[in-house]
């Protein structure tokens, strides 16, 4: 007689093992936070436990938005409706505007009012099932600026019921007391930023922007050997803008994931496949800028690179703050199968984090993280554009409603 702590039953499960790994008329059991059983309901052992009748719901892993800079101060709406009234980038950086806005309304936030802030935009991806975030620092380009990020991203984790996954992006863009000198900002996040976060815990993964707006290959790399100084994986935003090798410098130093890729080269994808980096496609940013360049997905397939989903939540280039939503434009904008979007939403999501042995998938060990919707088949979730069928969350066996409240 098995003794678990909760039962779910009359349900079908998308395991994400194996493609959708479909169970049809199934049940899964939950033991002190983990998956302890799963399979058809025909083959279930005798227990003792709470059951829980899912009305014929499917059940799917938790999802993980693997790429978000959600904790930030302010908007740039402002910046948005400028530029469709016919401003250029030049234009509105000229005025204030552009990254340096949301560093100084990072900054100017205390701490309590910067969680405020943001609890809201992860409350809107909590509603759709998401069980795992990352959180990106890099709005703050000073070590108590981004101290402070980091310490509210843990917090978001201890005050929703969701998993936080943090990462250190002082390498973000260059701060105004450092113009003209990268160089000396660079040896800033590599001397005294990173050894004073990792050393406090706040830091669980790396990231650096390679761009010509951003920073150098050689100056990425200096973060790299920094951040495996320190025994933390890397990730990285590599070729958005044009290719500058970033996703093949990642995949060297075995970087988890390297995010954007719209001019990822063939020697960019070889890598990544040699070394099992993921590609995190992050259609909210391309549909944002209206950009007409699309991530190579043809050759990334064709190397059998993992390729994950992420909302890339920011100010600037894609306040989106719901997965589902950049599931469908991943589908619409660059053709993935609905198949391929929830598997980026979830077990690629999990490698894109270093997370796959936890979450990610349905399977007896992992965490008991997973979402139940009211729909008729999984790829219903990446078809409904506005539709969020989310009916209710566990997360380590804990059951919520799929509305989250927030705190007073």
């Amino acid at each position: 007689m098995q003794n678990w702590d909760a039962l779910y039953t009359n349900l079908h499960l998308a395991t994400m093992v194996g493609g959708y790994g479909e169970i049809r008329d199934a049940a899964i059991a939950v033991k002190d936070g983990k998956i302890a059983w799963l399979g058809p309901r025909a083959a279930l052992p005798a227990s003792a436990c709470p059951r829980v009748d899912a009305d014929g719901c499917w059940l799917t892993p938790g999802l993980i938005d693997c790429h978000t800079h959600i904790v930030h101060a302010g908007n740039r709406s402002d910046e948005f409706e400028a530029r469709l009234n016919g401003a250029s980038y030049e234009d509105i950086s000229k005025a204030g505007g552009g990254i340096m806005s949301t560093v100084r309304a990072t900054r100017a936030a205390d701490e309590d009012e910067l969680l405020r802030q943001s609890l809201a935009r992860v409350a809107s991806l909590l509603g759709e099932g998401v069980t795992t975030l990352e959180i990106k620092s890099g709005y703050g380009l000073s070590l108590e600026a981004e101290r402070k990020m980091l310490r509210v991203a843990r917090r978001v984790g201890q005050v929703l019921p969701v998993t936080v996954a943090t990462t250190f992006l002082g390498a973000h863009a260059l701060p105004p007391e450092y113009a003209g000198r990268a160089d000396a900002y660079i040896e800033l996040v590599c001397e005294e930023m990173l050894p004073a976060l990792a050393q406090a815990g706040l830091v669980d993964a790396v990231d650096a922007f390679c761009e010509r707006i951003g920073f150098s290959a050689a100056q990425t790399e200096r973060v790299f050997r920094a951040a495996r100084a320190h025994g933390l994986p890397v990730k990285l935003h590599a070729e958005q803008l044009s290719d500058q090798g970033g996703a093949a410098l990642a995949a060297r130093y075995g970087g988890l994931s390297a995010d954007h890729l719209e001019h990822l080269s063939p020697a960019g994808v070889a890598a990544m496949a040699q070394h099992g980096t993921v590609a995190v496609l992050l259609p909210g940013a391309y549909y944002f800028l209206r950009d007409t360049q699309p991530p190579p997905l043809a050759a990334l397939r064709a190397a059998g690179v993992a390729l994950a989903v992420a909302t890339d939540c920011n100010p600037g280039t894609s306040p989106l703050t719901s997965l589902l939503l950049a599931m469908n434009m991943a589908c619409t904008l660059w053709r993935l199968t609905p198949l391929e979007a929830l598997a980026g939403c979830t077990i690629h999501a999990a490698r894109a984090l270093g997370m796959q042995a936890e979450v990610g998938s349905l399977e007896v060990g992992k965490r008991a993280d997973f979402a139940l919707w009211r729909i008729a088949r999984p790829a219903d979730l990446s078809y409904a554009m506005g539709l969020n069928p989310c009916c209710g969350v566990v997360n380590a066996g804990v059951w919520r409603a799929a509305v989250v409240s927030l705190p007073a």
